[in-house]
């Protein structure tokens, strides 16, 4: 990350000073709760910087702050809202779950939702400058893709294991630097005369956009959740080939080169593999070794659901008054 973002609130402004100095005793107030913690901005910036420092860290903030254990208790007190607001929303993972035909079982989650399709609406009718948008608020996880489910790596033994490494290893671009998704998803930016820099939108990115990655790192995190974030990966995996290839063909169709295209080209053909992969071998496959978690692999699921569609509605809402959908204006690097 080039640079810290400005705090937007309580939360956000003490964690950023405290990060300015050395690793010390942080002391928290009483916050107020946020009022909607699924999309609170203050709320969600702070907690993604948290995460951030297990990530890249964050520029000219000790990195002993990561494990710090007062700013930990900080970072739970953010988790715990955001969590709870989740389990208000969704329920808590079902108890009776069935171990067996997991692949069955998340796909009737998926085809029970409501939500917007924002992939066909830029297919159809996207604008160039909705779908600059899109791509920045996509920059937050697209530019490390693959790495909060790669938390979950030494929490699985044996296939669902063998699954996961196996749909994270093509993420990661089988070996050749150049073709790590994340890589691809810079160059699409360059492309559309974007900065690529790791973090140079975070200041741009609302709360509901940044509670979608802030999701997979609380979830990814935490060895209690390793079955929601298999869950949530095969979510994530079976609904990817479809979006995709119309956000490819929305680029091609404002007149944009493969270049351009490339990230959307490749995940259409690797998620169709991953689909299987991640649904029978990693979610199907942990039920059945482990069966206390197939509630939570399908409560993984539903909270993919819905923050993302809590986010696509943002966007189309957005678009639909005439209005950004991001919190400032873009400024595009080249044309």
């Amino acid at each position: 990350m080039s640079r810290i973002p400005e705090p937007r609130g309580e939360r956000s402004a003490l964690l950023l000073e405290c990060l300015a100095q050395p690793p010390h005793a942080v002391t928290t107030p009483a916050f107020a709760p946020a009022s909607d913690p699924l999309a609170d901005g203050d709320l969600h910036l702070a907690l993604y910087l948290c995460y951030e420092l297990h990530y890249r860290g964050l520029p000219g903030v000790d990195e002993r702050w990561e494990w710090e254990p007062s700013l930990l208790a900080l970072r739970r007190e953010c988790e715990t809202e955001f969590e709870h607001a989740l389990l208000a929303t969704i329920g808590p993972p079902p108890a009776d779950a069935a171990a067996t035909d997991m692949d069955l079982a998340l796909r009737a989650i998926l085809d029970g939702d409501d939500g917007p399709s924002l992939s066909k609406h830029l297919e159809r009718d996207g604008t160039l400058e909705e779908v600059l948008e899109f791509v920045v608020h996509r920059s937050a996880y697209q530019l490390k893709e693959a790495d909060p489910h790669s938390w979950a790596i030494p929490r699985l033994s044996g296939p669902p294991k063998a699954a996961l490494v196996e749909v994270q290893a093509d993420e990661y671009g089988g070996g050749r630097p150049e073709r790590m998704h994340a890589e691809l998803f810079a160059v699409t930016m360059e492309e559309l005369g974007l900065d690529r820099a790791y973090g140079a939108y975070l200041d741009h990115l609302p709360g509901v956009t940044l509670a979608t990655v802030n999701l997979m790192s609380l979830l990814g995190l935490h060895r209690r959740w390793r079955g929601a974030i298999a869950g949530h990966l095969a979510a994530f995996e079976m609904t990817s080939s479809i979006p995709n290839r119309r956000y490819g063909n929305a680029l091609r169709r404002l007149g944009l080169g493969p270049r351009a295209t490339d990230f959307f080209d490749e995940h259409v053909e690797a998620d169709a593999v991953h689909e299987n992969v991640a649904a029978v071998d990693l979610a199907g496959g942990l039920a059945r070794q482990d069966p206390a978690l197939a509630g939570d692999i399908l409560w993984g699921a539903r909270a993919l659901v819905d923050v993302e569609a809590r986010w696509a509605r943002h966007l189309l809402d957005a678009w639909e008054a005439g209005r950004s959908s991001l919190l400032m204006p873009l400024a595009v690097v080249s044309a």
